[in-house]
């Protein structure tokens, strides 16, 4: 693709220069969108914030171009969707008694 942009006037320079601007931000919402889908609404996240240790929280809601997360410590972050991971929950053994059990003892 080859676009003579020498042949131009200011005000079409000017206009092709806006639309390459709303092109670019359009593509750039729907990549951010994207990122977005992938986690949902009660899942749990982390994230690190600079200069702070990892956050784990809920995402709790969408907005425009970030994710709202409230941590289990109770503060409230919007947080760009690509700093997000999914955070797997891990749930205890059946009889829940935290026992450990020495499988090479000798008898």
């Amino acid at each position: 693709m080859n676009i003579d942009i020498d042949s131009l006037s200011e005000d079409e320079l000017i206009a092709l220069n806006q639309r390459i601007v709303e092109r670019l931000k359009f593509l750039e919402s729907m990549h951010t969108h994207k990122e977005m889908m992938q986690f949902n609404p009660g899942e749990k996240v982390s994230f690190e914030p600079p200069g702070r240790g990892r956050q784990i929280g809920t995402l709790v809601k969408y907005n425009k171009k970030t994710v709202t997360v409230i941590t289990d410590g109770g503060q409230k972050w919007n947080v760009s969707p690509h700093l997000l991971n999914k955070v797997k929950e891990v749930q205890s053994g059946a009889s829940g008694s935290g026992q450990v059990i020495d499988l090479l003892s000798k008898k």
